[in-house]
């Protein structure tokens, strides 16, 4: 078991971040910030611990210094930076310690911790090899077209489809908790990513662009609930979900992990809350309804993988504001771990739940419908 990379609060007046070097270099190519993986690199040489400085001159120019040893100059904006590398360091978390990843709002730290039952070295199996190492590649229409204006007109708002993803290496040969902790660990990749009506989370369209409007107040990189709930079982398991709200809420089989075969779901309707945490595993997706009584959101279960300080049951999801977590404070819009307590909306508003992990060892041969295209924005 290691230890929580964290990433400190930034302000405008610099910042300073401890990197444990323990951390191969070589996991922070996982995302687009594989041009500071050299910086990386001279920060994992064998010290014992190693410090760097962040320093802001203006919006356009920071600085990395490493003990004085050199400096990196980039020509992204400040926020685009602490967020690239953000992204890159909160893929190092791993068990028994606080997260604290970026975040568009820098200053919040969740009180959460999530302790894995399996080492993070099994958990990102593949994740440095094609087509997961690569942001470019989360969907089968190539970049270079994602933001031309026939695909404007032709997915509007929404942008590029998810792509299918392979099976997880080594899938058949996994144990259940295995599995769960999988897509969990998936999931926390874009911890802090907006809630924005898209299909895929890095999907960034420029300013002109078509846009569904959220409480965020502006377009962006980032997901909706059931686009992010199909992506992390996409790209953890190969097992893509509809994207759509409802279709995914109803629907009991999918394609199997790489999109072959077919794979039963398993329902958990709604039971008096302490009974529905006790039968609960983790990885199940939970459906809420809205006040018209529709189900209108999902959230993911983490169960004994999430670890709170006051032993409130953990989702992750992506959602608006409205939420707090353990110590009161207000949780950002986007991609958090919030609280499962038996008077919030989760709970009240609680509709059933899908097991997908158990129906991986009853995958069986034939043909179903391939996942529908969708979102969060149903009438």
């Amino acid at each position: 078991m290691g230890k929580v990379l964290t990433l400190p609060s930034l302000d405008t007046a610099g910042a300073r971040v401890s990197y444990p070097p323990q951390f191969p270099a070589k996991r922070l190519q996982q995302t687009e910030s594989m041009r500071y993986y050299n910086l990386c690199q001279s920060l994992a040489r064998g010290r014992t611990r190693s410090n760097f400085f962040l320093s802001f001159s203006q919006e356009n120019s920071i600085t990395v210094h490493d003990h004085g040893a050199g400096c990196l100059r980039t020509a992204e904006t400040r926020r685009s930076w602490i967020r690239n590398m953000g992204q890159s360091l909160a893929m190092l978390t791993v068990s028994a310690s606080p997260l604290n990843v970026w975040s568009q709002e820098p200053t919040y730290r969740s009180p959460y911790q999530l302790k894995y039952r399996h080492p993070v070295e099994q958990l990102e199996a593949g994740f440095q090899e094609p087509p997961w190492n690569n942001v470019r590649e989360e969907s089968a229409i190539p970049y270079h077209e994602w933001y031309e204006r026939r695909l404007e007109r032709k997915l509007g708002a929404w942008g590029p489809h998810a792509r299918q993803y392979p099976a997880a290496p080594g899938l058949e040969q996994r144990d259940p908790t295995w599995l769960q902790d999988r897509v969990i660990f998936t999931a926390t990749r874009w911890i802090g990513y907006p809630y924005q009506h898209h299909h895929i989370p890095d999907w960034n369209p420029p300013a002109q662009w078509p846009w569904h409007k959220v409480a965020y107040g502006k377009n962006s990189r980032g997901i909706d609930c059931s686009n992010f709930s199909s992506f992390y079982y996409n790209y953890g398991l190969g097992i893509k979900l509809d994207t759509g709200i409802r279709p995914q809420a109803e629907r009991l089989e999918v394609r199997g992990p790489g999109g072959r075969g077919v794979l039963p779901i398993a329902r958990i309707d709604r039971v008096p809350y302490a009974q529905l945490v006790q039968e609960l595993q983790p990885a199940d997706l939970l459906y809420i309804k809205n006040d018209q009584g529709k189900v209108a959101h999902v959230i993911m279960w983490l169960g004994e993988v999430g670890v709170a300080p006051d032993s409130v049951p953990l989702i992750i999801d992506s959602t608006g504001s409205g939420h707090t977590d353990s110590a009161g404070t207000p949780i950002p819009i986007g991609v958090h771990i919030r609280p499962f307590s038996e008077q919030s909306w989760y709970a009240k508003d609680f509709s059933h739940a899908h097991r997908i992990i158990r129906g991986i060892a009853q995958v069986r041969e034939g043909e179903t419908a391939e996942a529908e295209e969708g979102g969060a924005l149903e009438p």
